[in-house]
């Protein structure tokens, strides 16, 4: 079977879709969205709520919203039923099946499977900070019960790629062996995130963007803009998104007197966030562990200055001093240092954005991602 002979038909599984959710849910609807533009079919199976499994359509593509009950540790294989009830009456309709990890429910199927693993969870959880009971159940249950589901669907699975080298070399943990997993990337939309040719903002801003979790490197972020205040009391750093510790981390600005510097933006919906990038100074990157995180490629996309930390992805999309800069984890100093030069540098900052978005043209467009999955697809079936 060759792929660009057929039209498929590709059921996407994943935790997560727009609105809701982070960069997983917006790699598989703008994966989706690019295969139905070149004549494939695509039905997408994700959580919903407490409610009856809902049907919708969007772009396209048929979005099924399987019933969902949040009873930690046992909701995803309570979802796995009504996930597999859905796929066991279009399954005669289908060609393959997609899942996404991490956390999809374990499914049955006589059809080719492929998952793309976009974090291991068994890695992932060794970043987990315990500040109360929330983060400690959440510790055990990453350590001791969803590795067990995660390494089904990969022995299950036909194929297995990854979003980067640095996550198929972490499945190792999994006693798979990193030569045999396709590495398919990430992508952004390069039409939609996009420079803009004067910002509006006229106040300099550095930008953090994504969920407030631990392993965000967040409070290494918040002494980093404790050290750039002394020098540019007037710059601020701006943080987006939502997450578990958010009320710790404004408490944390708080005793610090950080209030005027450190703003919190809250949950921004995509097309205000589009602005926000665009008018930044700089972007941050702070975690101390990443897969290949879908904020940087926006950030780059926009044509910003991007200082990661030099883990996961990150070290494979920047080449440091060229099209952005690295710096080591848990260091704020050090990254403090390179934004401070930065803020005093606008043509350094122009340049660094020019190469940050010459990358994303070149490398981590949706075209490219999709050509990548495309062949997989081609090799399972």
């Amino acid at each position: 079977m060759k792929c660009e002979w057929l039209s498929l038909h590709i059921c996407m599984i994943t935790r997560e879709l727009p609105p809701n959710g982070g960069g997983i849910g917006y790699y598989v609807y703008n994966l989706s969205k690019k295969l139905v533009e070149r004549g494939h079919k695509v039905t997408i199976i994700t959580r919903g709520s407490t409610e009856k499994t809902k049907k919708r359509m969007v772009d396209g593509i048929d979005v099924f919203e399987a019933s969902f009950f949040p009873l930690y540790p046992f909701h995803i294989l309570i979802h796995s039923i009504f996930v597999n009830m859905i796929l066991k009456s279009i399954e005669p309709k289908l060609t393959l099946v997609h899942l996404h990890t991490p956390l999809p429910p374990p499914v049955e199927t006589s059809l080719p499977t492929i998952i793309t693993v976009h974090t291991a969870l068994k890695i992932d959880a060794k970043y987990h900070e315990i500040y109360n009971l929330y983060f400690l159940a959440e510790k055990v249950q990453s350590i001791v019960v969803y590795p067990r589901i995660e390494l089904k669907l990969l022995k299950g699975s036909k194929k297995i790629t990854a979003v980067s080298r640095s996550v198929a070399k972490e499945l190792n943990e999994y006693g798979i062996d990193p030569n045999e997993i396709t590495v398919v990337g990430n992508g952004v939309d390069e039409k939609v995130f996009v420079p803009t040719p004067e910002k509006k903002q006229t106040e300099k801003y550095v930008l953090y963007t994504g969920v407030l979790r631990g392993r965000k490197g967040l409070f290494d972020l918040i002494k980093c803009a404790e050290y750039v205040s002394k020098t540019f009391p007037n710059v601020k750093f701006f943080i987006t998104g939502k997450g578990p510790l958010l009320h710790i981390l404004k408490e944390k600005v708080r005793k610090m007197g950080l209030q005027k510097n450190i703003v919190f933006l809250g949950y921004v919906k995509r097309d205000r966030l589009i602005q926000i990038y665009q008018n930044a100074s700089i972007h941050v990157v702070p975690s101390v562990y990443e897969g290949l995180p879908t904020v940087l490629l926006e950030a780059m996309s926009c044509g910003l200055p991007v200082v990661a930390t030099a883990v996961g992805g990150n070290t494979e999309v920047i080449s440091s001093g060229v099209n952005g800069f690295l710096v080591p984890p848990k260091a704020p100093q050090e990254m403090a240092r390179v934004i401070l030069k930065l803020l005093d540098d606008p043509k350094l900052r122009e340049k660094i954005g020019r190469e940050a978005r010459k990358t994303i043209e070149r490398y981590y467009t949706w075209d490219r991602i999709a050509d990548n999955i495309l062949k997989c697809y081609q090799s399972i079936l």
